[in-house]
């Protein structure tokens, strides 16, 4: 059995609905155990998050960043990096904003460098862009076009049905490759540092 641990942030309930879909990805990958730890939680299931083998980061892009509770969540890490907790687990992000760039990439760096500053190995989307040719549309996966982590789009004026169909398949798909990825990894993990 593999532990992923997806811990986000959801201002509007979009970064809820679209955790909720990486889950349902994670899932379905036998032997899977899937922890959904909002921030305001995640002091409280601490030791939740040390015992998966891997932690998918959620936050909304706000002003072309994490949203400040999540930026208060990865502050509140120093402890568990200080004591090497995370080292050598898997790590992978998403996030999700109003406009279709909205500077998403500058939220998925955010997470990829705390990632790696706890010394975790980062997980892309590993799926082609989508909606990027004259046969392309906004149904295809990865509509927005990322490789870092998973990205959405949802209307500012809507609650979760302004999510595209087709991003709730995509964050299922990167829950899955996540849980696949953690898998293998359970099966045969890096030894950690002295």
């Amino acid at each position: 059995m593999s532990n992923v641990a997806i811990v986000y942030h959801s201002g509007y309930g979009h970064t809820q609905a679209l955790a909720e879909a990486v889950a349902t990805g994670a899932r379905a990958v036998p032997g899977t155990a899937v922890s959904l730890i909002p921030v305001a939680e995640a002091e409280a299931r601490a030791a939740e998050l040390d015992g998966a083998d891997a932690i998918i980061f959620g936050s909304p892009t706000y002003m072309g960043g994490v949203s400040a509770d999540f930026a208060k969540f990865k502050d509140w890490t120093s402890g568990r990096w200080m004591e090497g907790r995370w080292r050598n687990k898997l790590a992978a992000g998403f996030t999700v904003s109003a406009s279709w760039n909205g500077d998403k990439h500058n939220t998925l760096y955010q997470m990829l460098t705390l990632a790696v500053q706890h010394g975790m190995v980062w997980v892309g989307l590993g799926l082609p862009p989508g909606n990027n040719s004259s046969k392309g549309s906004v149904a295809d996966l990865n509509r927005v076009g990322a490789s870092i982590g998973a990205m959405g789009q949802a209307n500012a004026d809507q609650g979760v049905e302004g999510i595209g169909a087709s991003d709730f398949k995509t964050f299922e798909a990167l829950g899955s490759r996540v849980a696949e990825a953690a898998r293998r990894w359970h099966e045969q993990p890096l030894a950690k540092a002295a």
